[in-house]
């Protein structure tokens, strides 16, 4: 099955023409560089695309961030019925909040006080993009990838997370249709908070497992 592949070039904006600024312009271009140039020029040559809608596209995935995530977390986390939609069905809860995820599996996990959940994803960088962004550079690495699948509770405590041995920890694998985001567990101490207090403890890590929220 096909899998995403790591981020190989960086867009820095595409001129009216649909051509990408780049700020080493006197540097030579990638391989994929290339490859992203010639298929985007073919589609303007097609007709299947105008450099205004590439543009916007553009504009529209540099706009992803985790804060996507944190707002989803936020509502499951405030609303008890929300979070019971989106463990049933992670695509259509986000989708209800108006985040277009695409025709991806989404799939939601959830921490509790016995169980911790990591993502990976073995093969190459699948990941839930379009509420958490690009990935980090290190979820891309071979090491994290084969690590945190043999040796997850090592893995973890070169993050900061040392968990107690009671705890069980899973670990998930995305594939190119499958994506997942971890639910963690909402901090003591925030009740009363609204949502977007809450979504202010939700860092990128805790959606990933690599870390816990921020404390309030």
């Amino acid at each position: 099955m096909p899998h995403d592949h790591p981020d190989h070039f960086h867009h820095e904006g595409v001129s009216p023409s649909g051509h990408p600024y780049r700020d080493d312009n006197d540097g030579p271009l990638t391989y994929w560089q290339r490859m992203e140039i010639a298929v985007r020029e073919l589609l303007i040559e097609k007709g299947q695309m105008t450099p205004v809608e590439i543009a916007a596209q553009i504009e529209a995935m540099d706009s992803r961030s985790p804060t996507n995530g944190a707002a989803v977390v936020a509502r499951a986390w405030a609303n008890p019925a929300f979070r019971v939609r989106l463990l049933e069905n992670a695509s259509e809860a986000s989708r209800e909040m108006g985040f277009d995820i695409g025709p991806l599996n989404l799939i939601a996990v959830q921490n509790t006080a016995q169980t911790h959940n990591l993502i990976v994803c073995t093969l190459c960088s699948c990941y839930p993009r379009n509420l958490l962004g690009l990935p980090p550079d290190w979820y891309k690495t071979r090491e994290y990838r084969s690590r945190a699948v043999c040796e997850p509770r090592a893995v973890l405590r070169e993050f900061g997370l040392d968990l107690p041995a009671t705890t069980t920890v899973r670990v998930h694998d995305s594939t190119a249709d499958m994506r997942y985001i971890v639910l963690p567990l909402r901090p003591a101490g925030s009740e009363g908070m609204t949502e977007a207090e809450l979504a202010a403890l939700v860092t990128r890590d805790s959606m990933i497992g690599t870390g816990l929220p921020r404390q309030p």
